[in-house]
């Protein structure tokens, strides 16, 4: 006999509990250059019962003060925030013991047209449940200059302000996604997207154990090449990525390389954006020794870093 999949009354009444609203409060300044206090409104869950909440980095980021009100309506200050802008992952602990915390699930065991619940403070409204069906899986959007977010989940769960940094949970009530209405906004009615649990969670213990995340690090600020560049610096290629800047004693300073040099191969790969060499340089590994080829003026050359695990912020 075929057990029955739960209802999503029976899903919703399982997280919401797990599922917090938090607030903001970021300074900014009108045409005359007077300050005010500007709210914000976002979501996150519980991820641990003395207090850890995940929500998305662009909930929380310049916020001069974060407040999370539970599901039963008592709010507290937040204590520390810990953040990850590159994976727009956010880690907030509250003073508060024995909450409900959430189940985490594999987002790799989804599967395309699985139903799903997203769970949030939709609009700033108060907690509310939309459902939807997985759309697609892997997708990657660049949702800032330099900024690319990968292993997304495509849903046609609504998503709107307010619902970011709250929980997708699957039929057994699990969060295999965290929404972000930052990427849900592109223009097209029923996409909204979340971060995958499985790139999610190995960033959430990072923030809770260490208070940021280590990736390899080349040590260089990045630009990619555009026609402007190459009659500015007079470059001899006009495909590729300039190095602007050097940090000193860094793997790329050690490998000999100097701001004006054009990258365009690491560890084998093509590299025809600042975007592409970031990607490659974060699939590699701490400790790994990687084949560079850029230009120089009008000689191409060859190098080689070992990359070291990346300072604190």
């Amino acid at each position: 006999m075929t057990l029955a999949l739960p209802t999503i009354a029976d899903v919703v009444a399982e997280v919401k509990p797990s599922v917090v609203a938090i607030n903001t409060e970021v300074i900014a300044y009108d045409l005359f250059g007077r300050s005010f206090k500007q709210p914000g409104a976002g979501s996150g869950w519980i991820i641990d019962e003395d207090g850890l909440i995940v929500t998305n980095n662009h909930v929380i980021a310049g916020a001069e003060t974060v407040s999370v009100t539970l599901d039963d309506g008592s709010t507290f200050p937040a204590e520390t925030v810990r953040t990850d802008p590159l994976t727009d992952l956010a880690v907030v602990k509250i003073n508060a013991q024995n909450l409900p915390a959430a189940d985490t699930g594999d987002s790799h065991e989804l599967r395309i047209g699985s139903w799903v619940v997203a769970i949030g403070n939709s609009l700033g409204l108060g907690i509310s449940a939309k459902e939807g069906i997985i759309s697609r899986q892997g997708v990657s959007i660049t949702v800032s200059a330099g900024q690319t977010l990968y292993d997304l989940i495509e849903t046609s769960a609504a998503i709107n302000p307010g619902n970011s940094g709250g929980p997708l949970v699957n039929m057994a009530g699990e969060v295999i996604g965290i929404t972000s209405a930052k990427i849900a906004q592109v223009g097209v009615e029923g996409m909204g997207y979340a971060i995958s649990s499985n790139v999610a969670i190995p960033i959430i213990e990072e923030l809770v154990q260490k208070g940021y995340v280590t990736r390899p690090w080349l040590g260089v600020v990045l630009y990619t090449i555009d026609q402007s560049a190459v009659v500015w610096y007079r470059l001899a290629v006009d495909k590729g990525v300039l190095i602007t800047e050097v940090a000193p004693g860094s793997p790329a300073d050690n490998a000999g390389l100097e701001a004006g040099d054009v990258i365009v191969g690491f560890d084998g790969q093509e590299i025809t954006t600042a975007e592409e060499l970031m990607q490659a340089l974060h699939s590699s590994q701490i400790g790994q020794e990687v084949k560079i080829t850029y230009w120089r003026g009008e000689t191409k050359k060859t190098t080689s870093a070992v990359l070291v695990e990346s300072p604190p912020p």
